[in-house]
């Protein structure tokens, strides 16, 4: 870790998670979409070719010359924040943070070799200090997992591609490009929350943050029970018209709707993964290039996806349920009529028939 974070120990209290890796908290969802993104015509060439193109240097003297750069005599408050959240989660390097004058509650880390998290006013005016320790960890959660890279790289393909309108066989194509980064990167938030919650360690604080960003003045006057009952309001909407209009309103995004990020963060909390990572328990980041792979990833997010419309009350996600379970059962017949019986195609166990994750079984 960086000299400064070395000598800071994390706020009473609160476990500290040395060598913790991404995978400890990543949603399979958030790595799933970003192995999607990777496969994608064109993405290692244009990767190649933005991050060749425009230097980090030149964002981070744009923060200089624009927004306050966090230091012990500058924000103090919020240099302590980032110091300890750098220490909560093992960062090899405090990264810096700047605050910008905005209206609009925001934060983002960006950068490549060396990221650096901007905060807006609109968001430190907002929070109070627990809550700006959920957005700290939440950015350095990007920061630990690489998201920054693939982030910075969306910031300038989306600029990029408003000036190749006119062109359009450039421009569908790096259309195609923007669609997957944009579609990962909600996904992402999920997985950042998480690290924003490792960093609090306690979830009623990443509640507030998001009830907060869902309108609230006063988190006093909400009845946080009800508030996450909208989630499931949303979720189960009785017209297959509605979850349509549902898809449509994720065109664009960034983030995920704050209502169903925040059900989502709380029903983690209240789960195995969360308190193992607690007590210790959680992948180091000395066996990741041992364990985990681009298939690996694939595989977690279909699981995941699977078992989101499996549990779903959305009557789209019912029918894409039911119709999955059918193509499935159909296709394990034709294998087993092609193989002769049961040697493989529906034996979980693998055999004979297709392999696994590449055949009629996978969602």
């Amino acid at each position: 870790m960086a000299d400064d974070a070395a000598q800071v120990p994390v706020a009473t209290g609160r476990t500290r998670f040395p060598q913790i890796s991404p995978r400890a908290y990543e949603h399979p969802a958030d790595r799933g979409a970003l192995a999607t993104a990777r496969a994608v015509p064109g993405f290692p060439a244009v990767l190649k070719a933005i991050y060749g193109a425009i230097p980090e240097r030149s964002e981070r003297l744009l923060a200089l010359a624009t927004s306050i750069k966090v230091s012990e005599t500058q924000y103090p408050e919020l240099h302590r924040l980032r110091v300890e959240c750098a220490t909560a989660l093992d960062l090899e390097q405090v990264p810096d943070l700047f605050i910008t004058r905005d209206p609009h509650p925001n934060s983002y880390a960006m950068g490549m070799d060396e990221p650096f998290i901007v905060i807006t006013t609109g968001l430190v005016e907002l929070l109070d200090e627990e809550g700006l320790r959920f957005v700290l960890g939440h950015e350095m959660g990007h920061i630990l997992s690489g998201h920054v890279l693939y982030y910075t790289i969306l910031r300038r393909l989306i600029g990029l591609a408003a000036g190749m309108s006119w062109m359009p066989v450039g421009y569908w194509g790096l259309r195609a490009i923007i669609l997957a980064l944009q579609d990962w990167h909600r996904r992402s938030q999920l997985s950042a929350d998480r690290a924003g919650l490792l960093c609090v360690q306690d979830p009623a604080v990443a509640l507030r943050v998001h009830m907060i960003l869902s309108g609230v003045t006063d988190p006093s006057k909400i009845d946080t029970a009800e508030y996450l009952k909208q989630a499931a309001d949303y979720d189960g909407v009785e017209d297959v018209r509605d979850s349509v209009l549902k898809l449509i309103h994720l065109d664009g995004l960034t983030h995920p709707l704050p209502v169903v990020r925040a059900a989502d963060l709380q029903q983690w909390a209240a789960g195995e993964q969360y308190r193992d990572i607690l007590a210790g328990e959680y992948p180091r980041r000395e066996d990741d290039s041992t364990t985990s792979n681009w298939k690996d990833d694939v595989k977690g997010a279909a699981k995941s996806y699977k078992e989101a419309i499996t549990s779903s009350a959305d009557p789209l996600a019912k029918v894409l349920s039911e119709v999955g379970s059918l193509v499935s059962d159909t296709a394990g017949k034709v294998w087993n009529s092609f193989t002769g019986g049961n040697r493989g195609g529906g034996d979980s166990s693998g055999g004979s028939g297709p392999d696994k994750g590449s055949g009629p079984s996978a969602n």
